[in-house]
């Protein structure tokens, strides 16, 4: 039986971690710069002073999402392809950054795919056997998708009014929190692997 390894643990422990530090360092470093207006991405743009830090954040983001997607074997295939895609498009948005004046219509696909992505995917992972972690049972992962889809959608539809002003504080939470959901599935199913009694003989 394949299980989920100690790396695809730590990694997604990690997560939300670096997640928060990344835009908290960086913005911390950029006199002026608001963090309950203006977006993470906004941090790595070309003209940022700090835009090597927060790319060397969402890279180090991606990292930890693609050792996610290998290791944690255990977790349904479905679910797995949709965290390594979700590493894609982490890598494609800080290839593609955000101008400060303007935008980038590669980094807004890649940065709307991966809120989409990160959104739904807990649906994918849905596991009907009863001795399945409750983490991805079907009442969970509803739960899950449902709540995570109802705050990214939030955001992007605050993200593209001119007049919002709290763009990233909402930002800050769903990002925070879809990593944080990763964090608790894997954190689950790791716990439910080792204290499932061993099937008789």
């Amino acid at each position: 039986m394949n299980r989920t390894s100690k790396i695809a643990l730590y990694a997604a422990i990690i997560g939300p971690i670096q997640s928060a530090l990344g835009w908290i360092i960086a913005g911390s470093l950029w006199p002026g710069y608001d963090q309950a207006r203006q977006t993470i991405s906004e941090l790595a743009a070309p003209e940022s002073p700090v835009n090597l830090i927060m790319s060397s954040f969402f890279i180090f983001g991606g990292v930890l999402t693609v050792l996610v997607s290998f290791y944690a074997k255990s977790l349904a295939l479905p679910a797995r392809i949709a965290l390594f895609a979700s590493a894609i498009c982490t890598f494609g948005l800080t290839i593609f950054p955000t101008p400060l004046i303007g935008y980038s219509t590669m980094h807004r696909i890649f940065a709307i795919a991966s809120f989409a992505i990160s959104a739904g995917w807990p649906l994918l992972a849905l596991r009907r056997s009863k001795s399945a972690a409750f983490a991805v049972r079907p009442l969970a992962t509803i739960v899950g998708t449902t709540i995570q889809g109802a705050l990214a959608l939030y955001f992007l539809f605050t993200w593209t009014d001119p007049a919002a002003v709290n763009v990233g504080i909402l930002e800050r939470v769903v990002a925070v929190s879809q990593a944080a959901y990763v964090t608790w599935v894997i954190v689950s199913i790791y716990l439910n692997e080792r204290t499932a009694k061993p099937a008789a003989h």
